[in-house]
């Protein structure tokens, strides 16, 4: 198979094709990726002399260029957004660009040159809202919260609507909080992490009784792969682990594998818009292409804090103001 990856310096896009390339020998990647923030070329230093891996710099709202790459390949997985939701609410603009009309060119791209290539679109459980009890299903409504998980939410849409209408083979995945090697510092492990071995002070949004439920990226990686091999057409599959943590236990787990005193623990004014718990019912994927997650969150966090401790010449670089202000909204980018 040859695979279009779009996003793929990012956290969960290197994650995915480090373990395709490792797993499916006779495959080869093209890597889509425009180098933006959350993007980060040392991800893949060690695969860039692989014969079997391409990359091509470039926007996957750029008409001309998809067209050409969709000719190319048999599937592609899509995982370039912005998805930040702290530069969300600060600057919108550029959320709109990436995950509305970047979507649209790619399924465009789709219809006019290669009908028959195989989609999987990346989305997020952010998309549902919030719950306060139970757990989201594919089928429920969707209430985005902030501009991030809006703009996710209209991106959806276009791929069921375009795979209706033109009877593309396109399927959705919505993921819960993902976590582990190479995320960007300014997301909560990440950064809880770093400030934490630096001794600074670990910022924690309102209470920190937001919950979220967390799974370790080999996992989510595994089930993007399930869902590409057999997933249905015009389907979505809810990934989860149910491992639901609230920030501020997570931030103190965390604390307490670098053996640092929670003192370190600063409560700072909570964001707007910021929901309270997120909970998917994954039990469709677990039926229906038989995937299970293999960590559970004590055994993917020890790992994830070991792999940030052994590879600080990776995050040093990355460390600035949205790792090292407390209200990283409010930066105004």
């Amino acid at each position: 198979m040859r695979l279009l990856v779009t996003g793929g310096m990012g956290f969960i896009g290197s994650n995915f094709i480090r373990y395709i390339l490792e797993k499916h020998k006779e495959w080869e990647i093209i890597n889509l990726d425009k180098l933006g923030y959350g993007s980060n070329p040392a991800n893949l230093k060690d695969i860039e002399d692989d014969p079997r891996y391409i990359f091509v710099k470039g926007d996957i709202a750029d008409f001309e260029l998809m067209k050409e790459l969709v000719k190319k390949v048999d599937a592609i997985v899509n995982f370039a957004a912005e998805s930040h939701v702290d530069r969300s609410i600060s600057s919108p603009d550029n959320f709109l660009r990436s995950n509305v009309i970047g979507v649209y060119t790619i399924l465009e791209a789709i219809r006019k040159e290669n009908p028959e290539v195989r989609l999987v679109h990346i989305s997020t459980d952010e998309v549902y809202g919030d719950i306060l009890k139970g757990s989201f299903r594919e089928e429920d409504a969707i209430m985005p919260s902030s501009p991030y998980s809006a703009t996710k939410a209209s991106a959806d849409a276009l791929v069921l609507g375009w795979a209706r209408t033109y009877k593309l083979n396109a399927s959705i995945t919505r993921c819960t909080n993902n976590y582990g090697p190479y995320q960007f510092p300014e997301k909560l492990i990440p950064k809880t992490i770093i400030r934490a071995s630096m001794g600074l002070k670990v910022p924690v949004y309102g209470t920190g009784e937001n919950v979220r439920d967390w799974i370790y990226v080999e996992d989510h990686v595994r089930a993007v792969e399930n869902v590409l091999l057999r997933g249905e057409p015009r389907e979505i599959y809810n990934i989860s682990a149910g491992e639901e943590r609230t920030n501020l236990e997570v931030v103190k787990k965390i604390l307490k594998l670098l053996r640092k005193d929670e003192s370190l623990i600063e409560f700072v004014e909570d964001r707007p818009g910021h929901d309270l718990r997120y909970s998917l019912d994954s039990w469709k994927i677990t039926r229906d292409l038989k995937w299970r997650p293999r960590y559970t969150f004590k055994e993917g966090l020890k790992r994830t804090v070991e792999w940030y401790l052994e590879n600080r010449k990776w995050w040093e670089p990355l460390v600035d103001e949205r790792v090292l202000h407390p209200t990283p909204w409010k930066l105004g980018w």
